[in-house]
């Protein structure tokens, strides 16, 4: 398999070299299947100190036949795109380097999400180069694409938080909600978010069967969401027995009447045209409502609600793949985005069914 092209590709189609930091893990495997089948994209490089010289297929079976090794990360060449799929803190320190061998950088990690020095010093461990805080875009096009198109630095947002963010957006876009209103938040998601070394706590015996809260409180993706929706969330995160997806339940309190006109009239109106968010509401069938098995390895987002009129709540959810829509699909979505490219181009993925657990 020749890795950077597609099977019926267009031979005319523009095309953008890219190299991928930090290619062993989960997310550096995602972004690579995608990449590899991208009608745009030529993957030139991917790095891994702890596997350099295997084969990347040796590491991920869906791209078993690629002739594409591992290489150590201090030696790159030049190319439009860098994707970093590196830990938190490694990009921060190294990014005048990736500017050095790239026109533009996604960053997968929390590097770059929050806007000020002083919510990194909150939420994290401080930052070691604020001053391209200013200069990243978040990788969210459904709230920040006009902002990315011709960004040259793009930060990928973490999953619990996109999954928050795209079901409560349009109920602040369309003045639903002001910013004072009370919003618990509860995101289950699955342990893949552990990333390839996630230790005991991800491991399959101790995994298996269980619905844990291992974020009660003070979980960093809050941030994220209360930077791009303006207001404060009670959030908490549970552990639960699925490879893929992040599923958020919103409990959210209006000040004021609303009716289901007026939520369908909200969330049409933000997501209708939106080619990676489908709405799920209600209904028939089995799948009712936003269910993250249904979205499995896509780069789709899917949002629903139901009102509550007994005591004035509006239960808002939405469901993802976290190694999808929630990292490296949501990194090449924003890259396409960037670079004027088609919106859907390697993505076009729709999902299978039935499958598994996610």
């Amino acid at each position: 398999m020749a890795v950077g092209t597609e099977t019926g590709a267009d031979e005319n189609a523009e095309t953008v070299t890219a190299s991928v930091i930090g290619g062993s893990g989960f997310t550096g495997g995602e972004l690579l299947r995608l990449l590899a089948g991208h009608p745009n994209f030529e993957i030139t490089e991917v790095t891994s100190r702890s596997k350099a010289g295997k084969s990347v297929g040796s590491v991920h079976p869906p791209l078993r036949g690629s002739d594409l090794r591992f290489t150590e990360p201090d030696d790159l060449e030049h190319v439009d795109v860098l994707f970093a799929a590196t830990p938190h803190g490694v990009s921060m320190g190294r990014i005048d380097d990736f500017f050095d061998i790239a026109d533009t950088v996604v960053d997968l990690s929390a590097d770059f999400r929050l806007e000020s020095e002083a919510q990194y010093d909150e939420w994290y461990d401080g930052h070691e180069a604020p001053e391209y805080l200013e200069r990243a875009e978040y990788a969210l096009p459904e709230i920040n694409r006009d902002n990315l198109e011709g960004a040259e630095l793009i930060a990928g947002g973490g999953c619990n938080a996109t999954a928050t963010i795209l079901g409560l957006y349009p109920l602040f876009e369309h003045g639903i909600l002001e910013g004072g209103e009370q919003i618990v938040v509860d995101v289950k998601v699955g342990s893949s978010e552990g990333g390839a070394g996630g230790g005991e706590a991800s491991s399959h015996p101790e995994r298996s069967g269980v619905v844990r809260p291992y974020a009660p409180t003070g979980h960093r993706h809050e941030a994220e969401i209360e930077q791009f929706l303006d207001t404060s969330v009670a959030f908490t995160c549970h552990a639960v027995d699925m490879i893929r997806g992040a599923s958020a339940t919103n409990h959210v309190f209006p000040s004021g009447p609303v009716s289901k006109g007026d939520l369908w009239q909200a969330y049409r109106g933000c997501y209708e045209d939106e080619p990676f968010v489908r709405m799920a509401a209600g209904g028939s069938g089995v799948y009712r409502y936003p269910e993250p098995k249904a979205v499995a390895g896509t780069n789709l987002a899917e949002v629903g609600f139901e009102l509550d009129p007994s005591n004035k709540r509006i239960v808002v959810f939405s469901a993802i793949d976290n190694m999808m829509k929630g990292s490296a699909g949501q990194a090449v979505h924003a890259a396409n985005v960037a670079l004027g490219l088609e919106e859907t181009a390697g993505l076009e993925f729709t999902g299978l069914h039935p499958v598994g657990a996610p």
